[in-house]
């Protein structure tokens, strides 16, 4: 703090010593005043660093399209903060993500932003005969494929004492999956189910691969399992964990999900976009995504070129 001087009421005004001794005084007060406003301010404060954020602010709606295997991390976490966090407004739509990049290829929708669980989703966007829609992405976190089951189950028992290839082909077993042809998650449980058909001689498992029986949309799955209308299905461990779910390991396999992020060409609030992509990329998105148990992917894989300068930072450019 710059010391206060009290000066006291004396008759003898005229008095050289008085004098001479307030200006020394004055002088002093001037020259550490200018010292503190040089180092920015007191020493409590300067020992206190400044808050610094990288964080674009502003307003409007933030559409961002994403895997919906992610429902829980952006609807619970991620689009809360980031709008307290900004100023902008999330407004999330999970689903398949191959059927999110249909949609963004028909024109269908209109987003900002697009998060993916696999990085091949992302090159059917990408050049002049897909509408341009896609020219760099970022490769961010991963998470396992696991089986998730249901405690009620009567199968319960043996899919937590065997091996899952020796359960979930017995007659009766209700297995769900997401759909190969609009979900990487789905693709990825078709490669499990006939890569055990061939490694365990159970070609009962590549009959199941090849049915529709067991598809269920991404968005209902965790409910189907829960409510005991499946004895298991596969999910993301990351997703497994947010859902509470009950899960054994695909033993022998070794399939996971990888998450992009990208922004859009066209995005209708562009600034809405990079602060997003700087949010979940950031200390805090990157706090949320260890806490749902993702394995992040640090600094984030970029692939394509024509990444926005307000992003360059955050990918580590």
């Amino acid at each position: 703090m710059v010391p206060q001087i009290a000066l006291r009421s004396n008759n003898d005004h005229s008095d050289p010593r008085r004098i001479a001794a307030l200006v020394a005084a004055c002088a002093s007060v001037a020259l550490l005043a200018s010292a503190c406003s040089s180092d920015g301010g007191d020493s409590a404060s300067s020992s206190s660093p400044k808050p610094t954020s990288t964080l674009t602010r502003g307003s409007g709606d933030v559409t961002v399209l994403y895997a919906g295997s992610l429902v829980d991390l952006m609807e619970k976490t991620v689009g809360p903060a980031y709008d307290k966090a900004t100023g902008f407004t999330f407004q999330g739509q999970g689903a398949g993500s191959g059927a999110l990049a249909t949609q963004i290829k028909g024109k269908t929708v209109k987003a900002d932003v697009f998060v993916s669980a696999s990085p091949k989703v992302n090159q059917t966007l990408e050049g002049s005969a897909n509408g341009n829609w896609v020219s760099w992405y970022a490769s961010f976190a991963s998470s396992n494929l696991v089986i998730g089951i249901n405690p009620k189950s009567s199968f319960a028992a043996d899919l937590t004492s065997k091996p899952w290839y020796d359960v979930v082909g017995e007659s009766g077993f209700k297995l769900g999956s997401t759909d190969a042809l609009t979900d990487p998650k789905g693709a990825l449980s078709v490669t499990a189910l006939e890569n055990a058909a061939k490694s365990e001689n159970k070609p009962e498992l590549a009959t199941i691969a090849k049915s529709y029986d067991n598809v269920q949309p991404e968005e209902s799955l965790v409910g189907r399992l829960q409510a005991g209308q499946l004895d298991a299905a596969f999910f993301y461990a990351s997703e497994a964990k947010a859902a509470d779910l009950t899960t054994i390991p695909l033993t022998g396999q070794d399939l996971k999900a990888t998450y992009t992020v990208t922004k859009l060409a066209g995005a209708p609030n562009s600034k809405g976009a990079d602060a997003f992509i700087q949010y979940l990329l950031g200390k805090e998105g990157k706090a949320d995504m260890k806490k749902f148990g993702y394995d992040l992917i640090s600094p984030a894989d970029v692939s394509g070129t024509g990444v926005p300068t307000a992003l360059e930072s955050v990918l580590g450019r």
